[in-house]
This record gives structure tokens, C-alpha cells and sequence, in this order.
């Protein structure tokens, strides 16, 4: 999704918010930024809300739908869940706003922060594959809400999930034990040149500070090899949602078979059409107590937020290739509907009914 670019920065930043009638989510920006760990973090929160209090400002977006929530409302009292979001490739955390306010509905704080390297605006060929680094973007995060006394006394530390989709899946699939192989994802990209993640890698653009640049051929001989086939869990992560999963087929078999946390995959497609680097049936077999569900009719564009009329035309016009406004046989508000049910029962199962 990385040529999503600086048109979804400037889209979804744009998100202002307003006062939800019934059961008000609430909406808070806050940044990570400590001598402890290098990369400043850009997170938003949705949390269950009172509904007094809040102050409202109207939802504006040019492509997608907002849903509105309160900005700055006072937390509902009370301690809930965590769940973290990590985002796909060249997106942002905003873009799964439209799930994070549904979870929070539910009775779920949701945090997400912007992976740098990976996001809208700022996304290499060269920082794909280091999963290492969004891993720990999750954990910072963690640990700085943790530490953060207005959240601490929200948050019921012991009840954590993280939500990934594509590269994000990979992420909470990291963040869950699992481990990647360096030598399956090579021989995954020389056996499928076609597939639109491997032609990332041959090059020609990437994206810094808002702005397309030219980068070259990146071969993925060159990445660290150990910090790729490190483990990245993370203990306080009791249960995860992977949407369509990159790097499906290139973990390491044993750290799968090791995974024993709560894991749910979802695959968006019908039999026969998900792409093999998100396919994830046989991840499921591989990990004991893993959970398979796969929506009908719909495609990897799909879980993105449902696009305002006249959308699709306008990305056309500014030179957008990649069907992010392209309805599939069943329309995107249909398919989210199914998503939220079938990814909030999975999370109630696992997190609320561990209390």
C-alpha cells in the first residue's frame, strides 16, 4: 500500500472530530518521545467517553469517511482493555480509525502510533523489512502509557491485544513469537517478482518527508539477518488480530509452533483469490489454538476506511494507480461490518473474558 503516500498523510490528518450521539468515544493525540528509545512516535488514542464535557469540531476529510469521536473528552470511569494497532505499509494509524472507534464502542481503549519509515509520506523500500523496528514501536508505546498516569489509571494492564493489518499483521505476529526467515522471504521474492510487495523492492521510488523520492534496486541480501530472525515478543501482548498478514509464508515454523497466546487471522477474499503473501490458513494450522476466518468477496483494500463519494475520481486525477476507492462485489461498509463483529468478538473472547 505504499503508493498510498502523501495523499493519505494530508487526507487523514485532516481528521478533526465531533461528539458521537450515543456511546461517545473519545480521541486523544500523544507523542513517545524519550532518551530511552530513538524514534519519536506520533499515536492516537480512542477510548470509551463521558459523554459531558466534550468539545466538538466538525469531521473533514478529502478521500475517506471519519467517524466522529470526541477530542479530548473525559474517559469514561472505569478500567479497560488495551488493544495497539499497528498499521500497513505507507498508511497511517488514522486509516484504522474507522475499527479503533468501534473497539472503543465496545469497551476497548485502542492505540496506534505511525511506524516511521513505514507510513504515509515516509516510506522506503529499505525500512520494509525491518519488523524489528515497528515491534518496538509498539512496545515504547506500551511502556509509555503504562508510565502516563492519566492512562495508567484507565488501562487494565493485564488485558493487552494488538491489531495489525498487512505489514502491521506481520508486526503482531512478531509481537506474538512469531519469527521471521530471512532466507524464506529471499527465495519468496525471487519466485514472485510479480506480486506487488516484491516489486517494491526493485525500486525507482519511496517517499521522505512528504515528498516522492528516487531510491535504488534494494536487495534483501542486505538486511540484518539477525535482527530479522530475532524474537520480538513482547509478554504483555496476551492476544492478536492479523487482517491479511505480509510475509505469511517466511516465519520460522518452529516460532509458530511455539506461539501461546490468543491468535486470530482473517483473510479478505474469497477461496482461490487472496494473494499468496497474505494468505494465512496454513499459519493457522501451524499455531496451536489459532483461529481462521475469511470474508467473502472482498479484497487487501478492503479494510481501509470507506471512501467519500467522488473519491475514486479524484484519486484518479492526481495520479493514484492502486484501487484504494474500488468497491468489490460486496460494498466496503458491508465487509467492515462483518470485520468489526468477527475482530470484536475476538478480543472479547480473549481480553474481557480473561477478567
Amino acid at each position: 500500500m505504499n503508493a498510498v503516500t502523501l495523499l493519505l498523510a494530508v487526507s487523514l490528518c485532516a481528521s478533526a472530530t465531533t461528539l458521537f450521539a450515543a456511546d461517545p468515544v473519545g480521541v486523544a493525540k500523544i507523542s513517545v518521545v524519550t532518551q530511552d528509545y530513538p524514534r519519536p512516535l506520533a499515536a492516537t488514542i480512542w477510548y470509551p467517553a463521558d459523554a459531558t464535557g466534550a468539545s466538538v469540531a466538525a469531521a473533514q476529510d478529502r478521500i475517506f469517511e471519519i467517524p466522529s469521536a470526541s477530542q479530548e473528552a473525559e474517559i469514561r470511569k472505569g478500567r479497560f482493555p488495551l488493544i495497539l494497532l499497528s498499521h500497513g505499509s505507507g498508511s497511517r494509524a488514522e486509516g484504522m480509525g474507522w475499527i479503533a472507534f468501534k473497539l472503543a464502542q465496545a469497551g476497548f481503549i485502542v492505540a496506534g502510533t505511525n511506524h516511521p519509515g513505514t507510513t504515509s509520506g515516509d516510506s522506503t523500500p529499505a525500512a520494509t523489512p525491518k519488523i524489528w523496528e515497528r515491534t518496538q514501536d509498539i512496545s515504547a508505546l506500551i511502556s509509555a502509557l503504562e508510565v502516563d498516569p492519566k492512562w495508567r489509571a484507565a488501562i487494565d494492564l493485564d488485558r493487552i491485544g494488538a491489531l495489525g493489518f498487512s505489514l502491521g499483521g506481520t508486526t503482531v505476529l512478531e509481537l506474538a513469537g512469531a519469527r521471521g526467515d530471512l532466507g524464506a522471504y529471499i527465495r519468496y521474492c525471487e519466485e514472485n517478482l510479480a506480486m506487488m510487495d516484491c516489486r517494491w523492492f526493485k525500486g525507482g521510488r519511496g517517499y521522505a518527508a512528504g515528498e516522492q523520492v528516487a531510491v535504488a534496486p534494494f536487495d534483501l541480501r542486505s538486511v540484518d539477518r539477525q535482527r530479522f530472525e530475532q524474537s520480538n515478543r513482547d509478554s504483555r501482548i496476551t492476544a492478536v488480530v492479523a487482517v491479511d498478514p505480509g510475509l505469511a509464508t517466511v516465519f520460522e515454523p518452529d516460532s509458530l509452533r511455539n506461539v501461546d497466546i490468543a491468535v486470530t487471522l482473517v483473510n479478505l477474499g474469497s477461496v482461490g483469490e487472496i494473494p499468496l503473501a497474505v494468505l494465512s490458513d496454513q499459519l493457522a494450522r501451524q499455531i496451536s489454538g489459532a483461529t481462521y476466518a475469511q470474508i467473502d468477496k472482498a479484497d487487501h483494500f478492503s479494510f481501509l476506511p470507506i471512501c467519500r463519494l467522488g473519491a475514486a475520481e479524484f484519486l484518479k486525477s492526481v495520479g493514484e494507480t492502486d484501487p484504494i476507492c474500488v468497491e468489490t462485489e460486496r460494498p466496503r461498509a458491508e465487509i467492515h461490518d462483518e470485520l468489526v463483529a468477527l475482530i470484536a468478538a475476538a478480543f472479547e473472547r480473549s481480553l474481557k473474558a480473561a477478567n
